[in-house]
């Protein structure tokens, strides 16, 4: 698996920046932990003990209503894959082997 070119260039960027003495914080993203902040971590290096979680985009639509929308979704997906599964069953019968 290997990173999108967008993101490898938002990785080279903040180091230069960081080099550079420029570099911004982002929650999520990046952060500058001075040797005293890594030591209150016990020197442990878990990226998400200094940057944190970016706050979640609000994409306007209510919880409840995504909640049932996506609930029908996988559904629909739980259906289609249950008839494929029985299909290939059939599949496999009819060359001779059986599940």
């Amino acid at each position: 698996m290997s990173l999108p070119r967008g993101d490898i260039a938002k990785v080279a960027d903040a180091f230069t920046a960081f080099r550079n003495n420029e570099l911004e914080e982002e929650k999520g993203f990046s952060a500058i932990a001075s040797i005293e902040d890594i030591a209150k971590q016990d020197f442990i290096l878990t990226p998400g003990r200094y940057v944190g979680i970016a706050e979640p985009e609000d994409d306007g639509e209510p919880f409840e209503e995504k909640m049932a929308r996506l609930t029908s979704e996988i559904s629909k997906c739980f259906e289609e894959s249950n008839r494929l599964q029985e299909q290939i069953k059939k599949n496999l019968e009819a060359i001779g082997y059986g599940m």
